[in-house]
């Protein structure tokens, strides 16, 4: 399960130049590639950055069979770049009537990696999820069999449970109930957003990990209502106070294992962003390893960001770990207030701010 090369290098390679960081190539394990046009726009920023990537499967319609899953491969790897190494792992998108044989195959062949519980109706392209886990339940025992992690939205999406207390909500009505149900089931708890998750995570069993986008270790709920209302900080789960933040950076940056990189990019163009019904997500790719490695710097754990990203999440998941390497510098730059792309236009995460990192690439050196 491990790759030679070199250890994690912190250098300054002569007095007064910029410290560079050197760390195993990390992989992403949860992120929304879309489709069509989309597609095209996104990938390459995700993968000239992560090696692998767990891709979400809530298309229109979603990807709920091994055909979708590999035509929906298909045309990811037809949108990357000339040259760059990439390799989509794809997931099942779980419905009430889905079929477990399917997921079996699927699974056993090599084309889903995992299988993705979303709620139904509790974000985006979520409608034909899952009405009840229950109704899941013979499902969940073949994936328990099988060895298939499950991922999940981590939310209830009933109405009357405030959108703030949704992910707490779902741990105790949820989460808690499926564990005891099926013990040795491999199961992510994605996009963590409170310290309920830290503190639920860190206590559970071995097969409970979870991951943390680069977005809610650096922003709380302020952020969405900063001088009006800010649509491109608006993503589900949506982001919580203060509190919940540091408990977030706190998790991320501890060596725990459970907690892995899972940056949860999801763009959109700006119009369906700003609208009267503005849709979820925060574009975070094009910054998502800059941002983490300046909470990790700001935490005093550079040292640590390397497991984070790049060995704690292929453990969970039962895969090698990545040969490669890549190199951020700590050298200050500005991120573009808007991207175009194919005719696409997107906010990007932090824009228009100054990080302190720079992504300098793939490392050129022998690992």
């Amino acid at each position: 399960m491990s790759g030679f090369r070199d250890p994690l290098r912190i250098e300054t390679p002569t007095p007064g130049a910029a410290t560079r960081l050197v760390i195993r190539q990390p992989d992403d394990w949860h992120v929304h590639l879309r489709d069509g046009d989309m597609l095209r726009a996104v990938v390459n920023e995700t993968a000239r950055q992560f090696a692998r990537a767990i891709v979400m499967p809530n298309l229109v319609p979603p990807v709920t069979t091994v055909a979708a899953a590999e035509a929906y491969r298909s045309r990811i790897q037809a949108a990357l770049a000339p040259g760059l190494a990439f390799t989509p792992l794809m997931t099942a998108y779980l419905t009430d009537t889905i079929d477990p044989c399917e997921i079996e195959r699927g699974f056993e062949t090599g084309v889903f990696t995992a299988a993705k519980m979303y709620p139904a109706h509790a974000t985006t392209n979520s409608a034909q999820g899952v009405t009840d886990i229950q109704r899941i339940y013979h499902v969940l025992e073949v994936m328990q069999r099988i060895g298939m992690p499950l991922l999940l939205h981590g939310e209830v999406a009933d109405h009357r449970v405030d959108v703030f207390d949704r992910e707490a909500v779902f741990i105790e009505r949820v989460l808690a109930k499926l564990l005891a149900a099926f013990p040795a089931l491999r199961v992510v708890l994605e996009h963590i957003t409170t310290e309920a998750a830290v503190a639920f995570v860190e206590t559970a069993g071995p097969n409970l990990g979870a991951t943390i986008t680069p977005h809610h270790l650096v922003i709380n709920r302020n952020a969405m209502f900063e001088g009006g209302i800010r649509p491109h900080m608006y993503c589900l789960p949506v982001a919580k106070r203060e509190r919940h933040r540091l408990a977030l950076r706190r998790a991320a940056t501890s060596g725990n294992p459970k907690f892995f990189l899972g940056t949860d990019s999801a763009p959109h163009v700006v119009g369906e962003k700003e609208s009267d019904c503005g849709c979820a997500g925060i574009f975070n790719a094009p910054v998502a390893l800059e941002t983490y490695a300046a909470v990790f710097d700001e935490e005093g754990a550079l040292e640590k960001l390397e497991a984070f990203a790049a060995e704690h999440g292929p453990r969970f998941y039962g895969l090698s770990l990545n040969t490669g390497s890549i190199v951020l510098e700590r050298t200050p730059r500005r991120v573009s207030p808007t991207m175009v792309v194919a005719n696409t236009r997107m906010i990007p995460f932090q824009a228009n701010a100054s990080l302190a990192w720079t992504f300098r690439g793939r490392s050129s050196g022998a690992c």
